[in-house]
């Protein structure tokens, strides 16, 4: 198909879901109930909590999110005839939470005098539009398969304290106040050097002088490598840039594909050009690299680093950018190191083109961290990784983020109904993969980043946090960090790469 055909056709894909997305939107806006405040029980009675007096102060100080049940990832099976409907609804529900957190954040002076505002106002209508949601779900997939049961289960959100509220030492009250008036009014005003609140960051809702460690404090927790007589010990590396292109998009062709701003957050990419919402497969195929060997076509991409110092990016207006918190300076990676390697225990054999994969949990601040996976760290410290914390780096040392991906493969599918199934790590003593998988070539994705150690004893007011973007309600934690790929080498290459990591090789 010539290259002016694919682009109209992307383009008529993009206003066909656009159109598709309004639609259900609308379907879902249906009459609020209201839900009981936080204490009542079913008989009247109101009874206290010590967490539940946490999160009313939470609320009160505009420091509280919202938990929801991740839908996606209780799903199993979704029949190819259902697929983009519901993968449609899956966005809608989290373009759902995304705008109930934000009325959250910006109601705080009407949480203050009525405790019953954020139940009656905010978690009603949300679980109203999730059930709606979830409905359009099983009723998707009942077209065509048997109807699931018990999702909607999963329907009602919960409020939590965020752990971001102001401590001793970490700004007091008027930080607190500038926090919040980000918050709740332009999130894109915030200055960084004279705004950023210790207790929310310059927009409000993270990060937080907690948020960072010292890394030279940290134990060294790296295990060596334990490595069986039959491992594949070589390494392929492909160079694919930093992206020094500036592609960046707020869309995710994996969990959210033919939904505009699916990620609610922007990324890099390096490798294939033409990832987008609306790439297919032939997309790809026919798509540009800025990978150095032209063989591998494959899109790798991960949340961007902002430095919140104030500057106003290209979307610091848009969804998916400072209109949902994520703001400040976008940094591009110093370094970007892609390497491929073996498994411990025996042979990898090459992945399927168009195997997709995800590593980490964009939503592991509500989700918890079974997912979770990136980790981070500074140069010359790599020996000590983190996963909840960002590290504080000393001078001449740069913030490095780590993310390997699940090196097992089940052997027939690239992508599974919650993006995971298909694919799993190995076992982490033995380097065995699970009943009827194989192992696979392991990317280790590394990113290094100059950027100045933040000044925590004033807030970042003297030097700016930095934060990784994110769902709005996941508060820019860095147990949220991610990474995405999509391969698309072709078979030449990939077959060298497999032979290179058995054999023992160092392939570039």
């Amino acid at each position: 198909m010539p290259r002016n055909t694919r682009k109209r056709s992307k383009t008529t894909r993009r206003a066909v879901a656009a159109l598709a997305a309004a639609v259900v939107g609308a379907g879902g806006l249906v009459v609020a109930n209201v839900y009981a405040s936080a204490g009542e029980n079913g008989a009247g009675n109101t009874t206290r909590s010590a967490a539940q007096d946490r999160i009313d102060q939470a609320m009160a100080a505009g420091a509280a999110t919202i938990d929801c049940p991740d839908v996606g990832s209780r799903l199993r099976q979704v029949p190819d005839g259902a697929r983009a409907e519901v993968d449609r609804e899956l966005a809608l529900l989290d373009q759902q939470v995304a705008e109930a957190y934000q009325r959250l954040q910006s109601s705080v002076r009407a949480i203050q005098q009525d405790s019953a505002f954020a139940d009656n106002a905010i978690m009603g209508p949300l679980k109203d539009k999730r059930t709606a949601a979830i409905d359009r779900i099983e009723t998707a997939i009942g077209r065509v398969a048997d109807r699931p049961q018990g999702l909607q289960s999963f329907a009602a959100c919960t409020l939590r304290a965020s752990g971001n509220e102001a401590r001793d030492g970490e700004g007091g009250e008027d930080q607190k106040g500038e926090g919040q008036n980000q918050g709740n009014g332009d999130p894109n005003q915030g200055n960084g050097q004279d705004k950023p609140g210790g207790n929310g960051g310059q927009a409000g809702n993270g990060p937080v002088v907690a948020d960072f460690v010292d890394i030279t404090t940290v134990q060294p927790n790296v295990p060596a490598p334990q490595r069986q007589q039959n491992a594949s010990e070589g390494k392929f590396t492909t160079d694919c840039g930093v992206n020094e292109n500036k592609l960046y998009n707020t869309d995710n062709i994996i969990v959210a594909p033919g939904v505009d701003n699916g990620a609610h957050h922007t990324h890099d990419y390096v490798g294939n050009q033409a990832n987008d919402a609306f790439a297919d497969n032939e997309d790809f195929a026919a798509g540009e690299t800025t990978c150095r060997n032209q063989g591998d076509k494959s899109s790798y991409y991960w949340p961007v680093l902002r430095l919140q110092d104030g500057t106003q990016e290209f979307d610091a207006g848009r969804q998916g950018g400072g209109a949902e918190g994520n703001v400040g300076r976008i940094l591009t990676a110093s370094q970007v190191t892609l390497d491929y390697v073996g498994n411990p225990s025996g042979k990898v054999v090459a992945m399927p083109k168009f195997l997709r994969i995800i590593t980490g949990d964009a939503k592991a601040f509500t989700n918890g961290t079974a997912n979770a996976n990136a980790a981070w760290s500074c140069t010359g410290f790599e020996d000590r990784q983190l996963t909840d914390k960002y590290p504080i780096c000393p001078e001449g040392s740069n913030v490095v983020r780590t993310s390997k991906f699940q090196s097992c493969w089940d052997g027939q599918n690239v992508d599974s109904a919650n993006h995971r199934d298909h694919v799993a790590f190995a076992d982490p003593r033995t380097g065995a993969c699970p009943n009827g998988f194989r192992a696979i070539p392991q990317l280790v994705q590394r990113l290094v980043y100059d950027v100045d150690a933040p000044s925590l004893n004033d807030g970042g007011r003297s030097r700016a946090f930095f934060s990784v973007d994110g769902f709005p309600e996941q508060l820019h934690k860095p147990v949220t960090d991610h990474g995405d790929f999509v391969n698309v080498f072709d078979e030449k290459l990939m077959n060298r790469m497999v032979e290179c990591i058995n054999t023992g090789q160092k392939c570039r």
